[in-house]
């Protein structure tokens, strides 16, 4: 592993590129917090992609465009005069000390949990008038259920054994089944909503991430139907002039590959 003075180097290094390149790329030039936007998501999501797929070769090079797009902000709030990067650095230390009572203070705490609960007590010290003002409007419906789960549990509002959960879960499948049959379909959306939002509390007491368990069942479906996809090909058939029990043929080779 490399010393942290090879670290700072690196990180050095990467500094006076965005320099350069602000300076000099046409493109790099001309780019505004607004325009990197959609890229900086872009690449989370590329990261997320390669965490799952737990190619850590992947994961180098996609913190690398994360990092870069960090910087690239900094640049541009510099010359804004707004912030640099040593401004945001050290407010992310400064956050990280008050935080951590536990560590830079005299607080003491039993395990992780009651670290959560710190952590959201502190933010309400800081102004905050909600514990739900953190979790970002723009985040997917189901993080954002997850995130909005975990900071009300943090104060204190949760449930006490997961068997509670479950039987909340099955109350709301019973009163979506209610809806289908009366037909109302704003009803049944509603409904629907429900049965989604107490399956991803269920999935936080069985210590589950809900998204992370989705996009496995994603790629594990993307998989299998290429495989029929595949042998459709090699059989010179096309996918809609095949029976669904010649699709399931192959739906259960590809469960055993």
């Amino acid at each position: 592993m490399t010393t942290r003075e090879q670290q700072l180097k690196a990180f050095d290094r990467l500094l006076s590129i965005m320099d350069e390149l602000r300076e000099q790329c046409p493109w790099d030039r001309k780019q505004t917090m607004e325009t990197l936007r959609h890229l900086t998501i872009e690449e989370t999501y590329e990261l997320g992609d390669a965490i799952l797929d737990n190619d850590l070769e992947e994961v180098k090079k996609e913190l690398g465009d994360v990092l870069l797009h960090i910087v690239f902000y900094a640049k541009i709030g510099s010359e804004k005069n707004a912030f640099d990067i040593a401004d945001v650095a050290n407010s992310i230390c400064d956050k990280l000390i008050d935080r951590h009572p536990h560590i830079y203070g005299d607080v003491e705490v039993a395990n992780e949990e009651e670290v959560k609960q710190n952590w959201e007590k502190l933010k309400l010290k800081e102004g905050k008038e909600s514990v739900l003002e953190g979790v970002p409007k723009s985040l997917p419906a189901l993080v954002k259920a997850s995130r909005i789960q975990d900071k009300v549990a943090g104060v204190g509002f949760d449930w006490e054994e997961p068997q509670q959960v479950f039987e909340k879960v099955k109350e709301e499948l019973e009163e979506l089944q209610h809806e289908v049959n009366s037909q109302n379909q704003d009803l049944i959306e509603a409904e629907f909503g429900d049965v989604l939002f107490s399956m991803i509390n269920y999935a936080r007491f069985l210590k589950v991430n809900p998204e992370n368990a989705l996009e496995r069942t994603n790629k594990k479906f993307i998989k299998r139907f290429q495989y029929i996809e595949k042998k459709a090909k090699e059989n010179s058939k096309e996918l809609k002039d095949m029976t669904l029990a010649e699709m399931d043929l192959f739906w259960e080779q590809a469960k055993k590959i």
